[in-house]
C-alpha cells in the first residue's frame, strides 16, 4: 500500500499515480540548507494538498551527515519542580511548552527552524484551533515540519492538556 493525501492506494496502477503526484509536489518544494562545505545536509519540505500549505509540512526529506535530535513530550510541567503550570488554561500550557521546547532545542544548537517532525498530544479535540494558532507563533517564520495531531484520554499527569514531541535536524559538527 502506498500513503496519499486523498486515501490509500491499494494497486500498481494508483501507485503510479502517487509518483506522479509526487513529482509534481518536488518542483514546487520548499528547500532549506544548512550548513556548508562537506557537513552540510539539504531539507525539503512538501506539501501534496492545498489544504495543507500554511499548515504544516506533509513531507520532510534530509539529506546529508546532520545530527538528529529528538525530544521527548514537552508538556506544561515546571522544569525543576515538575508541577504542572496552568492547569485548567490549554493556550497558557501550550505556550510554556513551546518556551520549555525551544529552551532544550537551543542547547543543543537548534532551533524551531531546524524541526522537522512534531506530534502534538491534547486530552480535548476541541483545542486544535488553539494549537494551531499556538504552534503557528511559536513558529514564526520557519518553515513548518511534519505534524500530527493526536487526541489522548490522558497525558503523563492528570492536569496536562498539551504535550508536544519533535525531531530536530542540525548539521553534523567535526569532532
Amino acid at each position: 500500500m502506498c500513503g496519499s493525501t486523498s486515501g490509500v492506494y491499494l494497486n500498481s496502477s494508483d501507485a503510479k499515480q502517487f509518483v506522479e503526484e509526487y513529482l509534481m509536489a518536488t518542483r514546487k518544494r520548499k528547500s532549506a540548507k544548512a550548513g556548508s562545505g562537506k557537513q552540510a545536509f539539504e531539507r525539503h519540505h512538501f506539501n501534496y494538498g492545498r489544504w495543507t500549505k500554511s499548515r504544516f509540512s506533509e513531507a520532510v526529506t534530509v539529506t546529508g551527515p546532520a545530527k538528529m535530535i529528538f525530544l521527548a513530550g514537552i508538556g506544561s510541567e515546571h522544569e525543576q519542580t515538575g508541577k504542572i503550570m496552568h492547569p485548567g488554561d490549554f493556550s497558557a500550557q501550550c505556550q510554556y511548552a513551546y518556551s520549555k521546547l525551544k529552551k532544550v532545542l537551543a542547547r543543543n544548537r537548534a532551533t524551531m527552524a531546524d524541526v522537522v517532525k512534531q506530534v502534538t498530544y491534547v486530552i480535548d479535540a476541541r483545542h486544535q484551533q488553539l494549537a494551531g494558532k499556538c504552534r503557528l507563533r511559536a513558529y514564526g517564520k520557519a518553515p513548518l515540519p511534519a505534524h500530527t495531531f493526536v487526541n489522548v484520554s490522558q497525558l503523563a499527569w492528570p492536569a496536562m492538556l498539551v504535550e508536544i514531541d519533535v525531531i530536530a535536524m542540525v548539521p553534523q559538527r567535526a569532532l
